[in-house]
């Protein structure tokens, strides 16, 4: 597996994995009548930000993307987003992903790096962050509609850098 720069060909095996992801409205606070349009708007980073593909050859795996959490002051603080393939889950392709970010962030000189929205019922995801250092700052109770638990509270996750 390889993680490098998302490239223009990159977006259609993106684009599948983003779908596939919010319409399961599982993890992710994005509506799941998000269309190809607006999931590129909102999935592509323009600078300071960066997207990244972790790769298999010329297949997909995941996807990430990072910058800054908040404008102006608040700007010293990163944030970044995961996502990864139904196929390539619980192969470290997360982990990879979130790491890189994690190096992106302290290379381009980031205080910190904050997570404003993880589902408390998306266990592999919490646990993978604490055991990169992140924790729960707090949770805010029943603030994310799961299709199958109901109302489950989202977390803000923070980590130093």
């Amino acid at each position: 597996m390889q993680i490098r720069e998302f490239t223009e060909a990159d977006w259609p095996q993106v684009w599948e994995i983003v779908r596939e992801v919010v319409r399961a409205q599982e993890t992710f606070v994005y509506d799941p009548g998000l269309d190809e349009a607006d999931a590129r708007a909102t999935w592509i980073e323009s600078a300071p930000g960066r997207t990244v593909v972790a790769v298999d050859g010329d297949r997909v795996l995941g996807t990430a993307k990072m910058g800054p959490n908040r404008p102006g002051p608040g700007a010293h603080v990163s944030t970044a987003s995961f996502m990864v393939a139904a196929g390539a889950r619980g192969k470290g392709v997360g982990r990879a992903l979130c790491e890189t970010a994690l190096d992106w962030a302290r290379r381009e000189g980031y205080a910190g790096m904050q997570f404003n929205a993880v589902v408390e019922s998306n266990a592999p995801a919490v646990e993978l962050y604490r055991r990169l250092g992140f924790e729960v700052l707090g949770t805010v109770p029943g603030a994310f509609a799961h299709p199958g638990l109901g109302r489950v509270g989202l977390h803000l996750m923070y980590r130093e850098l």
